[in-house]
């Protein structure tokens, strides 16, 4: 067997390690990612001490960025939620659409509140507007629900500060910018086939009373008085900060360039993800914190319990930066990169198909996000592929991440209990509404490819 030939089996075996140690031995993923790098760098034939350096700079490499980046939104998305700010959203847009297009209102809502709120929190916040609207209108559970998860969906996968289209952003090296737009592109038309049109197809399919025991004693009964909420125009404007901030940085740097004097340097500046995320948290800490009647030490409490979840996903996208240079360090990605080359699929299809066959072995969504990213990046280090097409590639690989979530995702569980369905109900309805937004978000991206 030759040296290459080797390489390239001890990358396939690496990955059914991983798959084995998540799926069977049930071991966190943050360990499974870090053995599975070591037997890869080791069966590779590299230096001990050189496999050890490499774990040290790919995770340092890596939480450089999604540590920071992470950290700030978690504090934003926390006190958003504790001030009020999702269900505020929810009441205003489904008052203003009005009860038939109250769909739609819960789609929005979903697309808006996951970008800063991580998608179990936000459906936990806003699933009592879904129970009290099915309560009164007498129609199918799904018929909101369906709509309300496909926003949430949406915008966990593609668009960033979100973690995993950040992990996958800074493991690619593209600039946020492109990912921001290109999620919002792919995901917007992704979240009406899979929402409301899909809900309203699948309600009729299946009736699903509000259960038993998550039913409420009064209309909205665990949300906050509606005078104490805080605004729509303040909540929503504090969303499009950091997104237009950044936005504007990556179109200045498109059209003006790196030299383009003081104005622009300015803009990119205050669009980078750091300054744009820092300005937003702090924002929020007064506007929703300190202006609204919390104290100092009490906003300073919700910063700080924000940091417990987004801990462990900093850690996994750590370790998800240390596997991808170990392909690098070990040679893979030259191997992987010439023998890909031969191959007739673009770059943007095997990134989605690869992807894809991680989330179905194993899961999780954040894992198969940090493995088809860590496989894609040495291939194109070796490729002349530009900012856009790389975030083009980075929607992809979300879009892998999304499709056929079943009984090995926590996400098909959790839709499971609070919707009160069996297993088979949960795969029609949640499985399939997972998959329409990876296809379509997928085949957006692939017809833009063509044009860019």
């Amino acid at each position: 067997m030759s040296h290459d030939t080797w390489l390239i089996v001890a990358t396939v075996i690496g990955i059914a390690l991983l798959l084995f140690l998540v799926m069977k031995v049930k071991l966190q993923a943050f360990i499974a990612l870090l053995i599975a790098s070591l037997f890869i760098g080791v069966a590779a034939g590299m230096d001990v001490m050189d496999v050890v350096a490499t774990i040290e700079s790919g995770m340092g490499g890596t939480l450089g960025f999604i540590a920071v980046v992470v950290g700030l939104g978690a504090m934003f998305g926390e006190l958003l939620k504790v001030s009020g700010g999702a269900e505020r959203l929810a009441l205003t847009l489904v008052n203003r659409f009005g009860e038939k297009r109250s769909q739609w209102a819960l789609g929005l809502t979903g697309f808006l509140v996951s970008i800063p709120i991580f998608l179990d929190v936000a459906l936990v916040i806003l699933i009592p507007i879904v129970y009290s609207l099915a309560q009164k209108t007498k129609k199918s559970l799904l018929y909101y629900g369906i709509p309300l998860l496909a926003g949430l969906a949406v915008t966990h996968s593609f668009v960033p500060p979100t973690p995993g289209p950040m992990t996958v952003a800074s493991m690619l090296g593209v600039d946020l910018g492109w990912v921001i737009l290109f999620g919002v592109i792919a995901g917007l038309p992704a979240m009406a086939i899979a929402g409301p049109m899909f809900g309203k197809y699948i309600a009729d399919k299946i009736h699903l009373e509000v259960p038993d025991y998550q039913k409420l004693d009064g209309e909205l009964a665990t949300l906050k008085e509606e005078k104490d909420l805080p605004s729509f125009g303040l909540v929503f404007s504090l969303i499009l900060i950091p997104l237009l901030l950044i936005l504007a940085s990556t179109l200045t740097e498109v059209i003006v360039g790196e030299g383009g004097g003081a104005v622009s340097t300015a803009i990119q500046f205050v669009g980078h993800p750091f300054v744009a995320l820092i300005i937003t948290a702090l924002l929020t800490f007064w506007l929703l914190g300190t202006r609204r009647g919390y104290t100092r030490d009490e906003v300073q409490t919700v910063a700080t319990k924000s940091l417990e979840p987004a801990g462990i996903i900093i850690l996994i996208t750590g370790a998800g930066g240390v596997f991808k240079q170990m392909l690098i360090d070990s040679g893979v990605g030259d191997v992987m990169g010439n023998l890909l080359a031969g191959t007739s699929l673009p770059l943007i299809v095997i990134a989605f198909l690869m992807t894809t066959f991680v989330r179905v072995a194993q899961g999780s969504a954040t894992v198969a996000m940090v493995t088809g990213a860590g496989l894609m990046a040495p291939l194109l280090d070796l490729a002349q592929v530009s900012q856009p097409q790389l975030g083009l590639i980075a929607i992809a690989i979300a879009s892998g991440a999304t499709v056929f979530s079943h009984v090995n995702d926590s996400g098909f569980w959790l839709v499971n209990r609070f919707f009160g369905m069996t297993e088979a109900q949960t795969l029609k309805s949640w499985t399939v509404m997972e998959t329409i937004i990876g296809l379509v978000g997928f085949s957006v991206v692939f017809i833009i490819s063509w044009f860019i």
